[in-house]
């Protein structure tokens, strides 16, 4: 009797994935849960783990193969596996595979994590295992300071000498690549672009192609915004449970009460027809290891301020373990981008067809403005909206960013929602 391995449900939208990497070989002992592949999607790349514990008999889909729902990926021979130290009596044994008895030796148990180790992913561990990396190098990046394979790519990645190959892509490869040499001894590394990168640059040029997309400014005087996160901050993490008061919860609710004013700005056109969403799923751009990426907040409207900011927070922490849902990041009928958390203090954000308008936020600045005929320093932000110019006019465009702007100008307008 053999149990199969297959590939996990993929929804309509992700028709297919690939093999990204196997962590285990074939006559490797798995025990039930352990990671064994990574499968990268469009979107995400989603873990699958041993269904049940036994050895790896056969490998059908190898790194680099393309699978779709729920394909049979490898096959497992079921077995117990649990080691036991040798000497051992009674019910402190266990009981062996039905290929073979896997036994631990006292030299090897205390070679075993200790409880004092630091908590890492399999997918993790096995990176330390393989390039012998010291653990005291590593800082962990998710949540209560997990390691996770992205921190130990990072630290992997980092030059060495000065003749380290300079990779031009920043995400970790997935797949094998090869040095190229050059006359002047110079070195070059050619990477295959990931699925999430092929497929934004899909996406990106798709946009450009198929929409009218046209820009409008403005600029935000954000020291009202600024003087609230001052007065209450300490208060609203202790309310909140350590949730912490930020810009981002206030542009999404100015931007949720702006799109009920401008519902063209909240639609998108399907082939001849203008849908009109009767609700408001935000978008949020946030950045990850393999690149940026724009899980959706859900009926956000029924959001305050601190469930935006936990969700906003949550959503980061995910991104940054890879642990994103395709069904976290599918939908939004409105986008909102920060490039100011990077330095950014002016830009052109792209559409996220089929959405019609996306909102770029931008990096806080002391500027010199006329205040009642007198000249003042002020925080100012730009701020930009580019929009499909087919569903929506220029007057539509500028109304919905002069609405956020007095919004956020007056954060009291968002209470009183006036």
């Amino acid at each position: 009797m053999t149990i199969k391995i297959k590939a996990p449900t993929l929804p309509e939208s992700v028709p297919d994935g690939t093999i990204a990497t196997w962590y285990k070989n074939v006559g490797d002992v798995v025990t039930r849960d352990e990671l064994l592949v990574d499968i990268e999607t469009d979107k995400v790349v989603i873990e699958v783990v041993a269904p049940g514990t036994g050895t790896l008999k056969e490998i059908l889909r190898n790194a680099g193969d393309t699978i779709t729902s729920n394909e049979s990926i490898g096959v497992m021979e079921p077995g117990q596996t649990v080691a036991t130290a040798e000497g051992a009596t009674g019910d402190e044994s266990a009981t062996a595979t039905t290929a073979e008895t896997v036994s631990v030796t006292a030299e090897e148990a205390s070679e075993m994590p200790s409880p004092d180790s630091p908590i890492m992913s399999p997918a993790a561990r096995k990176l330390v295992e393989e390039n012998q990396v010291d653990t005291n190098h590593l800082a962990g990046s998710g949540k209560d300071g997990r390691i996770t394979k992205e921190d130990v790519l990072r630290y992997l990645d980092k030059p060495t000498t000065s003749t380290t190959a300079f990779v031009p892509d920043s995400e970790p490869a997935m797949v094998s690549s090869r040095p190229i040499g050059s006359p002047s001894g110079r070195i070059e590394e050619r990477v295959p672009m990931s699925r999430l990168r092929a497929k934004v640059a899909e996406r990106l040029l798709q946009a450009k192609q198929s929409t009218a997309m046209l820009t409008t400014f403005n600029e935000v005087n954000m020291g009202p915004v600024m003087a609230i996160r001052t007065r209450y901050r300490e208060e609203f993490e202790r309310i909140h449970d350590g949730v912490r008061l930020g810009f981002m919860s206030f542009f999404v609710r100015a931007a949720i009460e702006a799109l009920k004013r401008f519902p063209a700005v909240n639609a998108s056109i399907d082939g001849n027809d203008i849908v009109y969403h009767g609700y408001q799923d935000i978008g949020v751009a946030v950045s990850s290891p393999r690149g940026l990426v724009v899980p959706v907040l859900r009926n956000a409207d029924s959001m305050g301020l601190a469930k935006i900011e936990k969700e906003v927070r949550n959503f980061g922490e995910k991104a940054k373990d890879g642990k994103l849902a395709i069904e976290e990041m599918t939908g939004g009928t409105f986008t909102i981008s920060n490039g100011g958390v990077f330095g950014s203090l002016l830009s052109t954000p792209i559409l996220n067809p089929p959405q019609t308008a996306i909102l770029g936020m931008h990096k806080i600045q002391d500027r010199p403005v006329a205040v009642e005929g007198e000249v003042k320093i002020r925080p100012m932000m730009y701020l930009a909206l580019s929009y499909d110019h087919r569903m929506i006019d220029g007057k539509e465009a500028v109304q919905f960013l002069v609405t956020i702007k007095d919004l956020i100008e007056e954060p009291t307008r968002l209470i009183l929602e006036i």
